[in-house]
């Protein structure tokens, strides 16, 4: 995710739960939190339900709206 004005992402999502968090075969990396990583199997609606659960999740606890990074093209 792209990090926030005068904020880090990473600092963000952990302080939100959700280092480890898995979604499918999706999960939030242990080592590096703003970094989503496939265990194998992950679908892209996997990462992209594992993305919106994150950027939920830290709306909710900090009121920053995470934005991706990445584009996504087509439907997931």
């Amino acid at each position: 995710f792209k990090n926030p004005d005068g904020r880090k992402a990473w600092q963000l999502i952990d302080a939100a739960g959700c280092r480890g968090l898995v979604v499918g075969d999706a999960q939030v990396s242990e080592m590096h939190c703003n970094f989503l990583i496939n265990r194998g199997r992950a679908s892209a609606a996997d990462i992209e339900a594992l993305g919106e659960e994150v950027r939920r999740r830290v709306r909710e606890t900090s009121g920053v709206e995470l934005h991706w990074e990445i584009k996504r093209i087509g439907v997931a």
